[in-house]
């Protein structure tokens, strides 16, 4: 009452049409603007996103058995936003920052818009720093930076859920924040991610982004922009985050099933003609901001599903040209137990090896080279056909190499074991070995690795004496 002030006071009252499969059509309310949340009756809200000549379509943000047809809606005036800050780290929220997790109400530091402006160009910075992942294929072939946008694109059950879940458990102890974006999953799929990450402790620095298989279309669609804001937050206190969307094929389907529903013209595929600005306004969000600018960075890792492998498709297309590079994991790769499945030939990282330590960078390299040449040496082994020395010998390197660089899930590796098994086998201290003993010695790296203490920054030749030391000699056992 102590707020109370007379006067005359207005407000515009619509009311609702139809409401089906997450829309509301709404009569009414002229003054409405795009992206802003009404309130009806019932408690419901939704978004605006389609201003017709006759009624503007809304979709569904919550919704209550009570809304229907004839129910008052009411302008708002204000804009999605979600709740940031460190209170979110190990928690489990819904797109609109409600917990999801039976762990109790949340305390936010601030409040952000969902949908906001990229950083400007003045205000980020190069690539220059690197985002380690574990990974073998992927730490020395297809190198990620800090503020970089590469693409985990494959067929579906090839492992990029698998993958992308050991980058986040990979950044225990590497000062990141991570924010995983499940969009579209099944519960049983979306539990089985967070026990992984509950089992691994990366629960402590992660957030969680849930609008599950059953979640208002609205929802779906908005996950990843949720997801997003809540990274962008740290960005600009200086830290470094990672996002990982999961996945954007759910999504651009959802955002077809919403313009069609709200009557907008479809394109290609029945997407409608704005589905590349979609992508591509969320991805231009990661980024690296210039030291002036805090110096903070968000990496995005967008995972994308195939069709028996094409590439080609609207989407894919889509994402790749949007995209810093891909990942491409191969289903005949998967079938043969090359694990984590990935097809170095059809994956890329273009701005990755800027990020990359100089002794880390001249060994992949010649590695990569080697590993690129047995794979077409390895095709002349079908004919059955006698081969030159020399082919035999790089054929030979070839399939030790491949028994290298498989991985069980959850194994993660640091940078300085990469840099061992590289030098091992870039001079050719493998050359005598069978494939079958390559995990033995794998672990007599790891074991000496650990009591050496040698860093990146150590010569080439203390390295090579170092690790010479560890493997037996070609007449050994």
């Amino acid at each position: 009452m102590a707020r109370y002030r007379v006067g005359a006071r207005w407000s515009e009252q619509g009311l609702v049409g139809a409401v089906g499969d997450g829309i509301a059509w709404i009569k009414g309310l002229p003054s409405a603007a795009m992206e802003e949340l009404i309130e009806f009756a019932d408690g419901s809200l939704g978004l605006t996103y389609y201003l017709g000549p006759t009624a503007l379509g809304a979709m569904l943000l919550t919704q209550s058995g009570d809304l229907a047809a004839g129910q008052e809606a009411f302008l708002t005036g204000r804009r999605l936003g979600v709740g940031v800050g460190d209170a979110l780290l190990g928690r489990v929220i819904d797109p609109l920052g409600r917990p999801h997790d039976g762990l109790g109400p949340l305390r936010f530091e601030s409040q952000r818009d969902l949908d906001t402006p990229a950083p400007p160009i003045i205000r980020r910075d190069f690539v220059s720093r690197p985002l380690y992942t574990g990974h073998k294929l992927i730490d020395t072939m297809i190198p990620i930076g800090r503020g970089q946008r590469q693409l985990l694109i494959g067929d579906n059950s090839v492992g990029k859920t698998s993958l992308a879940l050991d980058i986040v458990v990979n950044q225990r102890g590497q000062d990141v924040r991570c924010v995983y974006v499940l969009v579209g999953q099944k519960n049983s799929s979306v539990l089985q991610a967070l026990e992984t990450l509950k089992r691994c402790g990366a629960m402590d620095y992660t957030v969680v982004v849930v609008a599950e298989a059953t979640a208002l279309p609205g929802l779906k669609y908005l996950a990843p922009f949720a997801g997003c804001t809540v990274a962008e937050y740290w960005m600009e206190q200086g830290r470094d985050c990672l996002v990982i969307f999961d996945d954007l094929t759910t999504h651009a389907r959802t955002f077809r099933e919403l313009s069609l529903l709200l009557r907008r013209p479809p394109g290609r595929e029945a997407y409608p003609a704005d589905i590349f600005y979609l992508h591509s306004r969320l991805l231009e969000r990661a980024t690296c901001l210039a030291r002036e600018h805090g110096g903070g960075s968000l990496t995005a890792l967008p995972i994308v599903e195939t069709k028996l492998g094409e590439l080609a498709t609207y989407i894919p297309t889509n994402l790749i040209s949007i995209t810093d590079g891909q990942v491409y994991l191969d289903q005949r790769l998967f079938a043969s137990g090359f694990r984590p499945a990935i097809d170095v030939t059809r994956s890329v990282s273009r701005i990755g090896g800027k990020a990359q330590h100089p002794r880390i960078k001249e060994a992949a390299g010649r590695m990569k080279l080697d590993y690129l040449q047995f794979i077409e040496l390895e095709i002349f082994t079908r004919f059955g056909s006698r081969l030159e020395t020399t082919v035999e010998q790089k054929i030979r390197r070839g399939r030790v190499l491949r028994e290298v660089l498989k991985q069980e899930r959850l194994q993660s590796l640091p940078i300085e074991f990469q840099l061992a098994w590289m030098t091992a086998f870039n001079e050719g201290m493998l050359d005598a070995v069978a494939p079958e003993a390559v995990p033995a010695l794998l672990r007599r790296i790891a074991a000496g690795l650990a009591e050496a203490g040698l860093t990146l920054n150590h010569s080439r030749h203390d390295w090579s004496a170092t690790v010479r030391r560890w493997l037996p000699t070609p007449g050994g056992a």
